[in-house]
């Protein structure tokens, strides 16, 4: 018994550091690290742009299942004087958002879901709608749970998996990240945040 657990100790490392392996070909310039959680922290160069990678286990015991998020960041400066913070089904204890501490709540956009709100940190100061608008329907998918724009970049965050229901609730088991990260559902998101730059950086130009 002992050795089983060793080697499924070590399966599960093992698992964990290469969560984003399969995704790497998208990238160039790659810097990586393992996070304090076992998982990946990645950042490359997609398109020339600079992306950042993050997965981020969620365990708390009033979740209705353990998930595993993954946060993709484009951090670079956008010339936006607030941030508009857009998440789906929110619960207030994200540990991956500050979505709870914005202070303003803002009306729906045209095209987002219902389950979507808005949260900014400068409420007069906001991107027009129309650019939220044009982007609401990447909340069609619904494991995308957030939406950032801010001046330091943008970001977004999928589930990328829950805990198996049957062995989370008889065992208490909640083994995620076993199976590397598909790149399908990778690349689509990351010419989200570069449509969703350029189209911050037109307005601006149209500003101007």
């Amino acid at each position: 018994l002992a050795v089983q657990l060793v080697q499924a100790t070590q399966a599960r490392t093992a698992a964990r550091a290469a969560y984003f392996d399969a995704v790497t070909p998208l990238f160039s310039g790659i810097e990586e690290r393992i996070e304090p959680t076992g998982f990946p922290r990645l950042t490359g160069l997609h398109y020339g742009l600079a992306f950042d990678l993050q997965a981020i286990p969620d365990t708390l015991t009033f979740r209705k299942l353990p998930a595993l998020w993954v946060m993709l960041t484009l951090p670079e400066p956008l010339p936006l004087t607030a941030t508009v913070d857009l998440m789906a089904r929110p619960s207030g204890s994200e540990p991956f958002s500050h979505f709870a501490t914005l202070p303003y709540s803002l009306p729906p956009i045209p095209g987002l879901p219902k389950d979507v709100a808005i949260h900014s940190d400068d409420g007069p100061r906001l991107p027009p709608a129309e650019l939220l608008a044009r982007h609401a329907d990447l909340f069609a998918d619904p494991r995308v749970k957030e939406l950032v724009l801010s001046p330091k970049g943008l970001r977004i965050v999928i589930l990328a998996e829950e805990a198996d229901r049957g062995r989370y609730l008889i065992f208490r088991e909640a083994e995620m990240g076993m199976t590397p990260l598909d790149p399908d559902r990778v690349a689509p998101l990351l010419d989200r945040l570069r449509d969703l730059r350029k189209d911050v950086m037109v307005l601006k130009e149209g500003q101007t």
